[in-house]
Protein backbone atom coordinates (compact mmCIF):
# COMPACT_ATOMS: atom_id res chain seq x y z
CA UNK A 1 0.00 0.00 0.00
CA UNK A 2 1.33 3.44 -1.39
CA UNK A 3 1.69 6.44 1.16
CA UNK A 4 -0.26 9.38 0.37
CA UNK A 5 1.62 12.22 -0.31
CA UNK A 6 3.77 14.32 2.32
CA UNK A 7 1.82 17.54 3.08
CA UNK A 8 4.67 19.47 2.58
CA UNK A 9 4.90 18.74 -0.96
CA UNK A 10 1.26 19.24 -1.43
CA UNK A 11 1.72 22.21 -0.18
CA UNK A 12 4.65 23.09 -2.36
CA UNK A 13 3.15 22.00 -5.56
CA UNK A 14 -0.07 24.21 -4.48
CA UNK A 15 1.82 27.34 -4.88
CA UNK A 16 2.13 28.85 -8.18
CA UNK A 17 4.64 28.96 -10.26
CA UNK A 18 4.74 32.87 -10.06
CA UNK A 19 5.02 32.30 -6.24
CA UNK A 20 8.11 30.31 -6.50
CA UNK A 21 9.87 32.55 -8.94
CA UNK A 22 9.44 35.47 -6.97
CA UNK A 23 10.15 33.81 -3.50
CA UNK A 24 13.18 32.42 -5.40
CA UNK A 25 13.94 36.47 -6.31
CA UNK A 26 13.53 37.29 -2.98
CA UNK A 27 15.62 35.11 -1.48
CA UNK A 28 18.55 35.22 -3.97
CA UNK A 29 18.54 39.40 -3.82
CA UNK A 30 18.66 39.32 -0.01
CA UNK A 31 21.62 36.53 0.16
CA UNK A 32 23.37 38.68 -2.35
CA UNK A 33 22.94 41.94 -0.25
CA UNK A 34 24.10 40.67 3.41
CA UNK A 35 26.92 39.22 1.47
CA UNK A 36 27.74 42.80 0.54
CA UNK A 37 27.49 44.39 4.11
CA UNK A 38 28.80 41.10 5.56
CA UNK A 39 32.23 42.22 3.68
CA UNK A 40 32.01 45.91 5.14
CA UNK A 41 31.37 45.27 8.61
CA UNK A 42 34.80 43.98 9.61
CA UNK A 43 37.01 47.00 9.46
CA UNK A 44 34.87 48.51 11.97
CA UNK A 45 35.65 45.71 14.46
CA UNK A 46 39.22 45.89 13.26
CA UNK A 47 39.80 49.43 14.11
CA UNK A 48 39.79 48.46 18.01
CA UNK A 49 42.62 46.35 17.38
CA UNK A 50 44.81 47.89 14.56
CA UNK A 51 45.34 50.35 17.46
CA UNK A 52 44.66 49.43 21.24
CA UNK A 53 46.14 50.07 24.65
CA UNK A 54 48.46 47.29 24.34
CA UNK A 55 49.60 47.33 28.08
CA UNK A 56 45.46 46.37 29.03
CA UNK A 57 45.41 43.64 26.85
CA UNK A 58 47.89 42.11 29.16
CA UNK A 59 50.41 41.14 26.70
CA UNK A 60 54.34 42.09 27.83
CA UNK A 61 55.96 44.08 25.81
CA UNK A 62 59.46 43.20 24.49
CA UNK A 63 62.81 44.44 25.71
CA UNK A 64 63.00 48.20 24.93
CA UNK A 65 59.72 48.15 23.15
CA UNK A 66 57.20 50.89 23.90
CA UNK A 67 54.41 49.42 25.99
CA UNK A 68 51.64 51.20 25.31
CA UNK A 69 51.88 51.26 21.27
CA UNK A 70 54.23 48.11 20.42
CA UNK A 71 50.94 45.85 19.79
CA UNK A 72 49.81 48.01 17.11
CA UNK A 73 49.33 47.98 13.43
CA UNK A 74 51.65 50.35 11.60
CA UNK A 75 51.17 53.43 10.26
CA UNK A 76 47.26 52.95 13.05
CA UNK A 77 49.99 53.25 15.80
CA UNK A 78 50.41 57.35 16.18
CA UNK A 79 48.10 59.29 18.12
CA UNK A 80 46.07 60.51 14.32
CA UNK A 81 44.99 56.98 14.13
CA UNK A 82 41.28 58.03 14.74
CA UNK A 83 41.94 60.68 11.31
CA UNK A 84 43.03 57.45 9.53
CA UNK A 85 40.58 55.51 10.62
CA UNK A 86 38.32 58.07 8.91
CA UNK A 87 40.33 58.52 5.92
CA UNK A 88 39.99 54.70 4.94
CA UNK A 89 36.33 55.44 5.83
CA UNK A 90 35.83 57.85 3.66
CA UNK A 91 37.77 56.05 0.68
CA UNK A 92 35.20 53.29 0.38
CA UNK A 93 32.36 55.71 0.95
CA UNK A 94 33.95 58.57 -1.74
CA UNK A 95 34.08 56.04 -4.39
CA UNK A 96 30.94 54.21 -3.21
CA UNK A 97 29.39 57.40 -3.75
CA UNK A 98 30.45 58.68 -7.11
CA UNK A 99 30.19 55.04 -8.54
CA UNK A 100 26.42 54.84 -7.81
CA UNK A 101 25.29 57.62 -9.72
CA UNK A 102 27.54 56.00 -12.81
CA UNK A 103 26.38 52.84 -11.75
CA UNK A 104 22.56 52.78 -12.36
CA UNK A 105 23.15 54.12 -15.65
CA UNK A 106 25.22 50.71 -16.40
CA UNK A 107 22.64 48.82 -14.84
CA UNK A 108 20.02 49.54 -17.57
CA UNK A 109 21.72 48.80 -20.40
CA UNK A 110 23.95 45.74 -19.41
CA UNK A 111 22.55 42.37 -18.12
CA UNK A 112 21.74 42.77 -14.43
CA UNK A 113 23.04 38.92 -13.53
CA UNK A 114 26.36 39.33 -15.34
CA UNK A 115 26.84 43.13 -13.58
CA UNK A 116 25.90 42.14 -10.47
CA UNK A 117 27.98 39.04 -10.31
CA UNK A 118 31.25 40.35 -11.88
CA UNK A 119 30.95 42.92 -9.21
CA UNK A 120 30.19 40.16 -6.22
CA UNK A 121 33.12 38.65 -7.57
CA UNK A 122 36.19 41.41 -7.76
CA UNK A 123 34.28 42.72 -3.88
CA UNK A 124 35.45 39.59 -2.36
CA UNK A 125 38.59 39.97 -4.25
CA UNK A 126 39.50 43.16 -2.87
CA UNK A 127 38.06 42.58 0.93
CA UNK A 128 40.46 39.37 0.73
CA UNK A 129 43.34 41.53 -0.30
CA UNK A 130 42.48 44.36 2.56
CA UNK A 131 42.89 41.02 5.20
CA UNK A 132 46.13 39.67 3.28
CA UNK A 133 47.95 42.57 4.32
CA UNK A 134 48.16 40.72 7.81
CA UNK A 135 49.69 37.53 6.33
CA UNK A 136 52.04 39.94 3.98
CA UNK A 137 53.15 42.17 6.93
CA UNK A 138 51.84 45.39 4.73
CA UNK A 139 52.08 48.73 6.57
CA UNK A 140 51.87 50.98 3.93
CA UNK A 141 49.18 53.84 4.30
CA UNK A 142 48.26 54.00 0.17
CA UNK A 143 48.26 49.95 0.30
CA UNK A 144 45.01 50.21 2.46
CA UNK A 145 43.43 53.13 0.78
CA UNK A 146 43.39 51.80 -2.79
CA UNK A 147 42.14 48.83 -1.46
CA UNK A 148 39.12 50.81 0.13
CA UNK A 149 38.21 52.97 -2.88
CA UNK A 150 38.76 49.65 -5.64
CA UNK A 151 36.18 48.22 -3.45
CA UNK A 152 33.96 50.92 -2.72
CA UNK A 153 33.50 51.48 -6.64
CA UNK A 154 32.92 47.52 -7.15
CA UNK A 155 30.20 47.30 -4.40
CA UNK A 156 27.74 50.16 -6.63
CA UNK A 157 27.11 47.50 -8.72
CA UNK A 158 24.90 45.78 -5.45
CA UNK A 159 22.26 48.00 -4.48
CA UNK A 160 20.43 49.42 -7.92
CA UNK A 161 20.90 45.54 -9.12
CA UNK A 162 18.90 43.80 -6.36
CA UNK A 163 16.51 46.73 -6.13
CA UNK A 164 15.55 46.40 -9.36
CA UNK A 165 15.57 42.69 -9.69
CA UNK A 166 12.82 42.87 -6.98
CA UNK A 167 11.29 46.12 -8.31
CA UNK A 168 10.75 43.90 -11.90
CA UNK A 169 8.84 40.93 -9.71
CA UNK A 170 6.75 43.27 -7.28
CA UNK A 171 4.12 45.28 -7.84
CA UNK A 172 3.00 48.57 -5.50
CA UNK A 173 0.69 46.19 -3.36
CA UNK A 174 2.24 45.47 -0.21
CA UNK A 175 5.86 46.68 -1.36
CA UNK A 176 6.46 48.51 1.51
CA UNK A 177 6.26 45.96 4.21
CA UNK A 178 7.59 43.22 1.78
CA UNK A 179 10.77 45.37 0.93
CA UNK A 180 10.50 46.30 4.71
CA UNK A 181 11.35 42.50 5.84
CA UNK A 182 13.12 42.34 2.31
CA UNK A 183 15.57 45.25 3.51
CA UNK A 184 16.69 43.51 6.68
CA UNK A 185 19.68 41.99 4.90
CA UNK A 186 21.52 44.89 5.77
CA UNK A 187 21.17 44.87 9.42
CA UNK A 188 22.18 41.01 8.94
CA UNK A 189 24.85 41.10 6.80
CA UNK A 190 26.49 43.82 9.28
CA UNK A 191 25.40 41.29 12.12
CA UNK A 192 27.47 38.04 10.68
CA UNK A 193 30.04 40.69 9.71
CA UNK A 194 30.85 41.57 13.45
CA UNK A 195 30.06 37.90 14.30
CA UNK A 196 32.54 36.53 11.81
CA UNK A 197 34.97 39.37 12.02
CA UNK A 198 35.12 39.03 15.88
CA UNK A 199 36.46 35.30 16.11
CA UNK A 200 39.77 36.21 14.60
CA UNK A 201 40.23 40.08 15.96
CA UNK A 202 42.29 39.26 18.56
CA UNK A 203 44.33 36.37 17.20
CA UNK A 204 44.49 36.83 13.24
CA UNK A 205 42.52 39.79 12.28
CA UNK A 206 43.59 39.53 8.75
CA UNK A 207 41.05 36.59 8.35
CA UNK A 208 38.09 38.63 9.77
CA UNK A 209 38.34 40.30 5.55
CA UNK A 210 39.40 37.07 3.67
CA UNK A 211 36.96 34.87 4.80
CA UNK A 212 33.94 37.85 4.57
CA UNK A 213 35.45 37.88 0.90
CA UNK A 214 35.42 34.42 0.38
CA UNK A 215 31.78 34.40 1.20
CA UNK A 216 31.04 37.54 -1.05
CA UNK A 217 32.77 35.52 -4.23
CA UNK A 218 30.38 32.19 -3.56
CA UNK A 219 27.60 34.47 -3.65
CA UNK A 220 28.39 36.29 -6.96
CA UNK A 221 28.82 32.56 -8.47
CA UNK A 222 25.51 31.53 -6.96
CA UNK A 223 24.18 34.78 -8.81
CA UNK A 224 25.27 33.87 -12.20
CA UNK A 225 24.24 30.41 -11.93
CA UNK A 226 20.51 31.13 -10.71
CA UNK A 227 19.17 34.75 -10.67
CA UNK A 228 16.36 35.86 -12.97
CA UNK A 229 15.89 39.28 -13.98
CA UNK A 230 12.60 39.71 -15.46
CA UNK A 231 9.54 37.31 -14.79
CA UNK A 232 8.90 37.00 -18.80
CA UNK A 233 12.12 35.87 -19.06
CA UNK A 234 10.76 32.46 -17.49
CA UNK A 235 6.95 32.78 -18.82
CA UNK A 236 5.33 34.48 -15.48
CA UNK A 237 3.15 36.90 -15.50
CA UNK A 238 4.44 40.42 -14.70
CA UNK A 239 3.51 42.45 -11.59
CA UNK A 240 0.78 44.95 -12.01
CA UNK A 241 2.93 47.81 -12.50
CA UNK A 242 4.34 46.23 -15.80
CA UNK A 243 0.86 45.14 -17.06
CA UNK A 244 -0.54 47.38 -20.73
CA UNK A 245 -3.68 47.32 -19.28
CA UNK A 246 -3.03 48.76 -15.90
CA UNK A 247 -5.89 51.51 -15.46
CA UNK A 248 -5.72 54.18 -12.77
CA UNK A 249 -8.48 54.62 -10.44
CA UNK A 250 -10.14 57.76 -11.04
CA UNK A 251 -11.59 57.36 -7.56
CA UNK A 252 -8.41 57.05 -6.05
CA UNK A 253 -6.69 58.97 -3.66
CA UNK A 254 -3.62 60.89 -4.92
CA UNK A 255 -0.13 59.83 -3.38
CA UNK A 256 2.02 62.63 -1.93
CA UNK A 257 4.30 62.31 -4.92
CA UNK A 258 1.07 62.44 -7.50
CA UNK A 259 1.97 64.84 -10.00
CA UNK A 260 2.70 65.38 -13.70
CA UNK A 261 6.13 65.01 -15.18
CA UNK A 262 7.76 64.64 -18.30
CA UNK A 263 10.46 62.24 -18.73
CA UNK A 264 13.40 61.79 -21.14
CA UNK A 265 14.93 59.21 -23.12
CA UNK A 266 18.80 58.32 -22.57
CA UNK A 267 19.84 61.15 -25.66
CA UNK A 268 17.32 63.99 -23.59
CA UNK A 269 14.51 64.29 -25.99
CA UNK A 270 11.51 64.66 -24.26
CA UNK A 271 8.87 61.80 -24.91
CA UNK A 272 4.80 60.94 -24.23
CA UNK A 273 3.58 58.28 -22.82
CA UNK A 274 4.33 54.82 -24.28
CA UNK A 275 2.79 52.92 -26.26
CA UNK A 276 2.14 49.27 -25.05
CA UNK A 277 4.18 47.72 -28.21
CA UNK A 278 6.91 50.24 -27.79
CA UNK A 279 10.31 48.99 -26.91
CA UNK A 280 11.02 51.56 -23.11
CA UNK A 281 14.32 52.56 -24.00
CA UNK A 282 16.62 53.83 -20.56
CA UNK A 283 15.53 57.09 -18.97
CA UNK A 284 18.22 59.99 -18.87
CA UNK A 285 19.74 61.09 -15.74
CA UNK A 286 18.10 64.87 -15.60
CA UNK A 287 14.70 62.90 -16.36
CA UNK A 288 14.84 60.51 -13.57
CA UNK A 289 15.40 63.97 -10.94
CA UNK A 290 12.23 65.37 -13.07
CA UNK A 291 10.47 62.52 -11.34
CA UNK A 292 8.37 64.00 -8.29
CA UNK A 293 9.81 63.12 -5.17
CA UNK A 294 13.35 61.61 -6.20
CA UNK A 295 15.53 65.03 -5.44
CA UNK A 296 13.52 65.40 -1.84
CA UNK A 297 13.85 61.35 -1.08
CA UNK A 298 17.16 62.28 -2.01
CA UNK A 299 18.69 64.93 0.30
CA UNK A 300 16.73 63.53 2.68
CA UNK A 301 18.51 60.16 2.67
CA UNK A 302 21.70 62.36 2.49
CA UNK A 303 21.58 62.90 6.14
CA UNK A 304 20.00 59.96 7.09
CA UNK A 305 22.61 57.69 5.79
CA UNK A 306 24.78 60.21 7.56
CA UNK A 307 23.89 59.40 10.89
CA UNK A 308 23.30 55.07 9.80
CA UNK A 309 26.66 54.89 8.50
CA UNK A 310 28.45 56.73 11.31
CA UNK A 311 27.11 54.21 13.75
CA UNK A 312 28.12 51.34 11.21
CA UNK A 313 31.96 52.67 10.97
CA UNK A 314 32.34 54.01 14.50
CA UNK A 315 29.71 52.46 16.72
CA UNK A 316 32.18 49.63 18.18
CA UNK A 317 34.95 52.07 19.10
CA UNK A 318 32.87 54.34 20.85
CA UNK A 319 31.70 51.48 23.18
CA UNK A 320 35.44 50.75 23.60
CA UNK A 321 36.37 54.17 24.35
CA UNK A 322 33.07 55.34 26.73
CA UNK A 323 32.16 51.45 27.92
CA UNK A 324 35.20 50.11 28.21
CA UNK A 325 34.66 46.96 26.50
CA UNK A 326 37.03 44.55 24.80
CA UNK A 327 36.93 44.23 20.53
CA UNK A 328 35.02 41.37 20.64
CA UNK A 329 32.73 42.13 23.26
CA UNK A 330 32.01 45.96 21.74
CA UNK A 331 31.48 44.09 17.90
CA UNK A 332 28.56 41.80 19.59
CA UNK A 333 27.20 44.53 21.63
CA UNK A 334 27.01 46.62 18.11
CA UNK A 335 24.98 43.96 16.53
CA UNK A 336 22.04 45.22 18.76
CA UNK A 337 21.86 48.05 16.73
CA UNK A 338 20.95 46.02 13.52
CA UNK A 339 18.68 44.14 15.44
CA UNK A 340 16.43 47.48 15.89
CA UNK A 341 17.00 48.15 12.53
CA UNK A 342 15.43 44.90 11.30
CA UNK A 343 12.43 45.88 13.25
CA UNK A 344 12.78 49.95 12.47
CA UNK A 345 12.83 48.85 8.46
CA UNK A 346 9.51 46.04 9.08
CA UNK A 347 8.00 48.76 11.02
CA UNK A 348 8.23 51.46 8.76
CA UNK A 349 7.52 49.61 5.71
CA UNK A 350 4.27 48.20 7.37
CA UNK A 351 2.84 51.80 8.31
CA UNK A 352 3.65 53.19 5.40
CA UNK A 353 2.09 50.49 3.58
CA UNK A 354 -1.18 50.89 5.68
CA UNK A 355 -1.30 55.02 5.85
CA UNK A 356 0.18 55.16 2.31
CA UNK A 357 2.48 57.90 3.66
CA UNK A 358 5.57 56.81 3.01
CA UNK A 359 7.00 60.16 3.70
CA UNK A 360 5.07 60.91 6.96
CA UNK A 361 6.28 57.88 8.10
CA UNK A 362 10.40 58.66 7.54
CA UNK A 363 9.63 62.29 9.04
CA UNK A 364 7.74 60.98 11.94
CA UNK A 365 10.95 58.61 13.15
CA UNK A 366 13.18 60.88 12.48
CA UNK A 367 11.97 63.23 14.55
CA UNK A 368 11.34 60.81 17.48
CA UNK A 369 15.03 59.70 16.58
CA UNK A 370 16.60 62.49 17.60
CA UNK A 371 16.19 62.55 21.33
CA UNK A 372 16.63 59.48 21.57
CA UNK A 373 20.36 59.51 20.23
CA UNK A 374 20.89 62.39 22.77
CA UNK A 375 19.72 60.05 25.36
CA UNK A 376 21.59 57.24 24.38
CA UNK A 377 24.87 59.28 24.36
CA UNK A 378 24.38 60.49 28.10
CA UNK A 379 22.49 57.26 30.03
CA UNK A 380 23.36 54.42 27.22
CA UNK A 381 26.53 53.31 28.72
CA UNK A 382 25.05 53.53 32.83
CA UNK A 383 24.81 49.75 32.21
CA UNK A 384 24.49 46.84 30.24
CA UNK A 385 20.52 46.58 30.34
CA UNK A 386 20.33 50.80 29.48
CA UNK A 387 22.99 50.16 26.83
CA UNK A 388 20.97 47.11 25.27
CA UNK A 389 17.44 48.69 25.19
CA UNK A 390 18.58 52.29 23.98
CA UNK A 391 20.82 50.34 21.15
CA UNK A 392 17.82 48.41 19.69
CA UNK A 393 15.64 51.77 19.89
CA UNK A 394 18.21 53.99 18.17
CA UNK A 395 19.01 51.20 15.55
CA UNK A 396 15.33 50.81 14.99
CA UNK A 397 14.48 54.59 14.79
CA UNK A 398 17.67 55.37 13.01
CA UNK A 399 17.80 52.78 10.14
CA UNK A 400 13.74 52.74 9.57
CA UNK A 401 13.58 55.54 7.18
CA UNK A 402 16.67 54.67 5.72
CA UNK A 403 15.69 51.28 4.84
CA UNK A 404 11.92 52.72 3.84
CA UNK A 405 13.83 55.40 1.27
CA UNK A 406 16.55 52.79 -0.40
CA UNK A 407 13.71 50.26 -0.77
CA UNK A 408 10.24 51.07 -1.46
CA UNK A 409 10.39 54.64 -1.92
CA UNK A 410 13.24 54.26 -4.63
CA UNK A 411 10.96 51.26 -6.19
CA UNK A 412 7.77 53.54 -6.01
CA UNK A 413 9.53 56.30 -7.71
CA UNK A 414 11.62 54.24 -10.40
CA UNK A 415 8.25 52.68 -11.64
CA UNK A 416 6.11 56.63 -10.94
CA UNK A 417 2.89 56.68 -12.94
CA UNK A 418 4.85 59.16 -15.67
CA UNK A 419 7.01 56.51 -16.81
CA UNK A 420 3.91 54.20 -17.95
CA UNK A 421 5.56 51.17 -16.98
CA UNK A 422 9.22 51.88 -18.35
CA UNK A 423 10.99 49.60 -15.40
CA UNK A 424 14.84 50.64 -17.09
CA UNK A 425 14.27 53.91 -14.92
CA UNK A 426 14.13 52.15 -11.94
CA UNK A 427 17.85 51.47 -12.08
CA UNK A 428 18.46 54.88 -12.30
CA UNK A 429 16.27 56.40 -9.90
CA UNK A 430 17.42 53.98 -7.35
CA UNK A 431 21.51 54.55 -8.07
CA UNK A 432 20.78 58.39 -8.09
CA UNK A 433 18.69 58.08 -4.51
CA UNK A 434 21.75 55.80 -3.01
CA UNK A 435 24.15 57.98 -4.81
CA UNK A 436 22.87 61.05 -3.14
CA UNK A 437 22.45 59.30 0.61
CA UNK A 438 25.85 57.66 -0.22
CA UNK A 439 27.95 61.32 -0.22
CA UNK A 440 26.13 61.53 3.27
CA UNK A 441 27.68 57.97 4.25
CA UNK A 442 31.09 59.22 3.44
CA UNK A 443 31.03 62.59 5.36
CA UNK A 444 29.62 60.96 8.51
CA UNK A 445 32.54 58.32 9.20
CA UNK A 446 35.13 61.31 7.99
CA UNK A 447 33.66 64.13 10.51
CA UNK A 448 33.24 61.61 13.29
CA UNK A 449 36.85 60.92 12.93
CA UNK A 450 37.39 64.32 12.65
CA UNK A 451 35.24 65.84 15.70
CA UNK A 452 35.91 62.43 18.00
CA UNK A 453 39.42 63.72 19.27
CA UNK A 454 36.83 67.02 20.40
CA UNK A 455 34.36 64.60 22.45
CA UNK A 456 31.81 62.26 21.65
CA UNK A 457 29.23 64.58 22.76
CA UNK A 458 29.94 66.65 19.40
CA UNK A 459 29.94 63.54 17.54
CA UNK A 460 25.96 63.15 18.99
CA UNK A 461 25.47 66.92 18.26
CA UNK A 462 26.17 66.45 14.53
CA UNK A 463 24.27 63.25 14.45
CA UNK A 464 21.08 64.84 15.69
CA UNK A 465 21.65 67.94 13.60
CA UNK A 466 21.37 65.92 10.93
CA UNK A 467 18.44 63.95 11.55
CA UNK A 468 16.66 67.27 11.93
CA UNK A 469 17.72 68.63 8.82
CA UNK A 470 16.36 64.83 6.94
CA UNK A 471 13.29 65.88 8.12
CA UNK A 472 13.37 69.41 6.88
CA UNK A 473 14.05 68.01 3.30
CA UNK A 474 10.74 65.85 3.53
CA UNK A 475 8.69 69.11 4.73
CA UNK A 476 6.78 69.61 1.33
CA UNK A 477 6.31 66.15 0.52
CA UNK A 478 4.93 65.32 3.94
CA UNK A 479 2.74 68.65 3.44
CA UNK A 480 1.12 66.83 0.10
CA UNK A 481 0.48 63.35 1.99
CA UNK A 482 -0.93 65.14 4.48
CA UNK A 483 -2.99 67.35 2.09
CA UNK A 484 -4.19 64.38 0.12
CA UNK A 485 -5.03 62.57 3.50
CA UNK A 486 -7.61 65.41 4.50
CA UNK A 487 -9.02 65.66 0.85
CA UNK A 488 -9.78 62.43 0.98
CA UNK A 489 -11.71 62.59 4.00
CA UNK A 490 -13.90 66.20 2.60
CA UNK A 491 -14.67 64.16 -0.52
CA UNK A 492 -15.23 60.67 1.67
CA UNK A 493 -17.51 62.78 4.20
CA UNK A 494 -19.39 65.32 0.92
CA UNK A 495 -20.36 61.60 -0.85
CA UNK A 496 -21.63 60.89 2.62
CA UNK A 497 -24.15 64.37 2.93
CA UNK A 498 -25.19 64.26 -1.03
CA UNK A 499 -26.16 60.55 -0.41
CA UNK A 500 -27.97 61.60 3.21
CA UNK A 501 -29.53 64.24 0.84
CA UNK A 502 -30.66 62.03 -1.67
CA UNK A 503 -32.77 59.25 0.50
CA UNK A 504 -34.41 62.48 2.08
CA UNK A 505 -35.64 63.31 -1.15
CA UNK A 506 -36.49 60.45 -2.37
CA UNK A 507 -39.12 59.70 1.03
CA UNK A 508 -36.77 56.86 2.16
Amino acid sequence: MRSSLAPGIRLLRALPRDSWYRGLTLVLTFLFYTSFHLSRKPISIVKSELHTNCSSQGRRAPNGTNSSTWCDWAPFDKDNYKELFGALDNAFLVAYAIGMFISGIFGERLPLRYYLSAGMVLSGLFTALFGLAYFWEIHALWYFVLIQICNGLVQTTGWPSVVTCVGNWFGKGKRGLIMGIWNSHTSVGNILGSLIAGVWVSSAWGLSFIVPGIIVAIMGLVCFLFLVEYPEDVDCSPPLHHAASEEKDPDATPSADDGSCVCENAEGATVGPREPAEQPEAISFLGALRIPGVVEFSLCLLFAKLVSYTFLYWLPLYIVNVAHFGAKEAGDLSTLFDVGGILGGILAGLISDYTGGRATTCCVMLIVAAPMLFLYNRVGQSGIASSVAMLIVCGALVNGPYALITTAVSADLGTHECLKGNAKALSTVTAIIDGTGSVGAALGPLLAGLISPSGWNNVFYMLITADVLACLFLARVVYKEVKGWCGCYTRKRGSSVALTHAVVLDGK
